[in-house]
C-alpha cells in the first residue's frame, strides 16, 4: 500500500527544504521530503565554514548551522522528513519507489519535484592514470573526513581544479592544519573568479595553470603527482594526498532512469520556465538543473517552484503554468547550455533570466533569436570561465510562433 502525499520532494539540500517549507505556507497538506542519507541538509553539512545563510536568515553562518537551521524550519512547518529513503526509481501517475531501512516501499504524490543536486567528477571520470593508493579523494569526501568524523587524511595535498568549490577545499585543509602543496588547473585559467584568488596567494598556496595531471604516484599512499606544464615540461610534486575539486555533475540516475527528457548540456531534466520537466506533474529545481550554484541560489529557486506547484494544486485561477511543450531554447555556438532549455507561453513563470555557462572565457555579445532568424535581444557580456550567466527573459513576447529559439555568442572581435 502506497503512502500518499500532495507533494513527494527528492532531495534533502537547500533547493528541497526550501521547497518543502513554501508549500507548507501555502497550505499544502501533506509534503513528504526524501532524503537517501542519515541527515537532511545536503552540500552545506560537510562544509565547516562560512559564507552561508545571509540571503536565507540575514546572517552569515558555516554550512552545518545553515543546514540545521534549514531542517529545523521545515520540521516546525510539519514537513515529513523521511531519512535514509532512497529514491530509486519515478514512475508514472506520481509513483515513487523508495528503498528505506524497512525495506522497499511506495509513495504516490500529486506532484513530485526531484532537487538531488549534484556530485564532483571523479578522478575515473576525468581519466586520470596511475595507481590507486591511499589519499585520494573528492572535496565533498575531505569535507566528510574533518569535519563529520574528526580525521584528517593527509597533511600536503595537491588539490586539482580552481572553482569555488577548490577554494572550499583549501579552507578545510588550513582548518585542520592541512597545508596544501600546490592548486592545478589543467585550463590556461582559473575557473572562478580571479579576485577570488587572492586567497590561495595569502595561505601560500602555489596556482598552476595549464598542467595535466599525468599520473598519480605511491603506494600503499600518494608520494606525488606528475604533471605536464604548459611548456611541455614534466615535473612531480610531492604530496601525500590529491583532491579532486569541481567540475560538477548533476546527480541525476533517478532522471536517467525514468521517462523524462534528459539535457545533454547540463546532464539534467528539461524544464521550463516553471521548473516543469517533461512529466506535467515532476518539476525539478537546484543544482542538478545546473550545476553548480550556490547554496543560496538553490534555496532562492526551490522556493519559486514550491510556489508554482501550490498554485497548481489549489487550482488557482491562471496560476498554474501551460502543460504545452513550449519553445525549445537552443544553446547555440560558444556555449554549453541554457536553462529552462523551454519557455511556455502561459503565466508569468518562475526563471527571472535564463541560466546558461560558456565553453570557456566569454567575452562578446549574446544573441538570442527566432526561428526565422530574427534577433529578438542581444547582451554584452565579459565572463570568466565557469561563472554563471544570466539572461533576462522580463518582456519576451513568447506567444508570436512556435519556432525554437536559439541563443549563441558571437565574440568579440
Amino acid at each position: 500500500m502506497a503512502e500518499t502525499y500532495d507533494v513527494a520532494i527528492v532531495g534533502g539540500g537547500p533547493a528541497g527544504l526550501s521547497a518543502a517549507i513554501e508549500l507548507k505556507r501555502r497550505g499544502v497538506e501533506k509534503v513528504a521530503l526524501c532524503e537517501r542519507g542519515a541527515e537532511a541538509g545536503g552540500i552545506p553539512r560537510h562544509c565547516g565554514h562560512p559564507p552561508f545563510g545571509m540571503r536565507e536568515f540575514g546572517r552569515i553562518l558555516t554550512g552545518p548551522t545553515y543546514a540545521r537551521r534549514l531542517v529545523a524550519a521545515a520540521a516546525a512547518t510539519g514537513v515529513t522528513i523521511l531519512t535514509k529513503h532512497a529514491v530509486v526509481h519515478a514512475g508514472p501517475d506520481g509513483l515513487l519507489t523508495v528503498a528505506t531501512p524497512a525495506g522497499i516501499q511506495t509513495i504516490r504524490a500529486a506532484r513530485i519535484l526531484i532537487a538531488t543536486g549534484a556530485r564532483e567528477t571523479t578522478r575515473a571520470q576525468l581519466l586520470v592514470p596511475g595507481v590507486r593508493p591511499l589519499g585520494v579523494m573528492n572535496t565533498a569526501a575531505l569535507q566528510a573526513f574533518v569535519y563529520q568524523e574528526g580525521r584528517v587524511p593527509f597533511r600536503h595535498p595537491v588539490i586539482v581544479g580552481s572553482e569555488l568549490v577548490s577554494l572550499s577545499a583549501i579552507l578545510t585543509c588550513r582548518s585542520h592544519g592541512i597545508r596544501p602543496v600546490a592548486m592545478v588547473e589543467t585550463e590556461q585559467e582559473v575557473q572562478a573568479r580571479p579576485a577570488f584568488f587572492a586567497l590561495p596567494r595569502m595561505l601560500g598556496v602555489p596556482v598552476m595553470t595549464d598542467a595535466q595531471v599525468l599520473a598519480i604516484e605511491g603506494s600503499p599512499r600518494v608520494t606525488s603527482v606528475r604533471l605536464r606544464l604548459a611548456g611541455g615540461t614534466e615535473t612531480a610534486l610531492a604530496c601525500d594526498g590529491v583532491i579532486f575539486s569541481g567540475r560538477f555533475i548533476p546527480e541525476a540516475a533517478l532522471v536517467e532512469a525514468s521517462a523524462l527528457a534528459l539535457d545533454l548540456g547540463t546532464g539534467g531534466p528539461v524544464i521550463d520556465q516553471h521548473g516543469r520537466s517533461s512529466d506535467p506533474n515532476i518539476f525539478a529545481a537546484g543544482n542538478m538543473v545546473h550545476p553548480i550554484e550556490t547554496a543560496g541560489h538553490c534555496w532562492d529557486e526551490g522556493r519559486r517552484v514550491a510556489r508554482v506547484i501550490a498554485a497548481g494544486l489549489a487550482n488557482a485561477k491562471d496560476a498554474e503554468p501551460d502543460k504545452t511543450p513550449g519553445r525549445r531554447i537552443i544553446a547555440g555556438a560558444g556555449l554549453k547550455y541554457v536553462v529552462p532549455q523551454r519557455l511556455t507561453p502561459e503565466g508569468k513563470g518562475t526563471a527571472p533570466t535564463l541560466n546558461l555557462r560558456a565553453l570557456g572565457a566569454a567575452r562578446g555579445r549574446l544573441i538570442l533569436s527566432d526561428g526565422s532568424g530574427t534577433v529578438l535581444r542581444t547582451q554584452n557580456i565579459n565572463s570568466a570561465p565557469k561563472k554563471p550567466i544570466r539572461f533576462p527573459l522580463a518582456g519576451l513576447d513568447l506567444a508570436v510562433d512556435s519556432s525554437d529559439l536559439q541563443l549563441r555568442l558571437e565574440p568579440r572581435p
